[in-house]
């Protein structure tokens, strides 16, 4: 049971891997900062994809050696192990240590394929699909010991710099490569208790434990898609919820906007006239200019009579200020479209602020006190 959940977690890792690292290539490879993070996890992706039994299974198939496939898996995560040393120690900027870690790769890769030449790493009977091969030989202390290395400092150091640094999605990607690292400890660790102590009974559930591991790589990778993704829903949060009240005030006031509003906001949103982040901050912007160039016509004691009304409906807190300020602006956007005459601005309160939060909050209440909506054109 444990091994065919750990053949379908794998399984599913590494297509989400490859996945991300399609997905990101062209983004990290032009960004330095971002570019070795992206081949440390595909130096990774390459190991565990050779790790997985399905794929062995599919090589050999295909006339790829069982051998073969095990010491290029192994080569590849020694690789690996360097190339995540070469990420976390590149934040010192130190070239000793870039040329000592970069001497260790060489080193530790060059033992492995004298040691597998020579015998020393010989696989035994499906060492290639789940377990090592001979417990005894240095080829397997050097492999098990590259990657325990490598990961430990990565913990340590992703961990550390990630208090420091100013850059959200830089501090998630590290914690998050930090916690891939951990499982990667755990699995090398019980890797190399199975060296000494030959317990094959744990070995499925290890192959788990790499197989989450690479979720989490693929999670490192995939921050600032997410961080974009999160921008983007919050964007179109705003300009969707903003609509009716954007396209109410800059009829009324039709010299604070670029553009005129489109003929409902479904359109507005499926067929935007510029990117979503732009429409949102446009409509933001507009949405308080008309607010300002209204309260000309906002009548004496117009915002108390309708915080008065709204207390009398048992409102309170931020919704009773919204629903008075609502009630303010339906009442003179109604008397400059009638041709009333401008007369001082009446500032109304939490409208100087210029906050979001706020807009949003009226625009909630803003079809219910502009008249039944109808003026609006809002669908739904």
């Amino acid at each position: 049971m444990a091994g065919q959940l750990a053949d379908e977690v794998g399984l599913f890792s590494v297509l989400v891997l490859w996945a991300a690292l399609v997905w990101r290539a062209v983004a990290a490879l032009r960004r330095p900062a971002q570019r070795g993070l992206w081949l440390t996890v595909l130096a990774a992706t390459v190991a565990i994809t050779l790790f997985q039994p399905r794929v062995v299974e599919w090589l050999v198939a295909a006339g790829a050696g069982v051998h073969a496939v095990s010491l290029t898996r192994n080569v590849l995560g020694v690789l690996s192990a360097g190339l995540v040393l070469l990420f976390v120690v590149d934040s010192t900027r130190s070239c000793r240590i870039r040329t000592v870690v970069v001497a260790g790769l060489a080193a530790a890769m060059g033992a492995l394929l004298v040691l597998d030449r020579f015998g020393g790493g010989r696989a035994g009977p499906g060492a290639a699909l789940q377990g090592p091969a001979d417990p005894s030989t240095l080829y397997w202390l050097i492999l098990v010991g590259a990657h325990l290395a490598g990961d430990a400092v990565a913990v340590v150091v992703c961990r550390g710099f990630g208090r420091r640094a100013d850059d959200r999605d830089l501090v998630w990607s590290l914690r998050l490569f930090a916690a891939g690292s951990v499982l990667a400890l755990v699995f090398w660790t019980g890797y190399l208790a199975n060296m000494c102590f030959h317990t094959p009974a744990a070995l499925p559930y290890l192959s788990l434990v790499i197989s989450v591991h690479g979720l989490f790589r693929a999670a490192s990778l995939l921050v600032p898609t997410a961080t974009a993704c999160a921008r983007a829903v919050s964007d179109l949060r705003t300009t969707w919820r903003l609509w009716p009240l954007w396209r109410d005030l800059v009829v009324a006031v039709p010299q604070v906007t670029l553009t005129k509003p489109q003929r409902t906001r479904v359109q507005d949103v499926l067929r935007p006239r510029s990117p979503l982040s732009l429409q949102a901050h446009r409509q933001t912007i507009e949405t308080y200019d008309a607010m300002l160039e209204l309260q000309q016509y906002v009548g004496p004691d117009a915002y108390e009579q309708a915080l008065l009304r709204a207390r009398h409906a048992g409102l309170h807190g931020d919704r009773l200020t919204a629903v008075a300020l609502a009630g303010a602006l339906a009442a003179a956007r109604r008397a400059k479209l009638a041709g009333a005459p401008p007369s001082p601005p009446r500032p109304l309160p939490g409208v100087d602020r210029g906050s979001t939060v706020t807009l949003l909050a009226i625009a909630r209440i803003w079809p219910y006190v502009s008249g039944g909506g109808g003026s609006s054109g809002v669908e739904g």
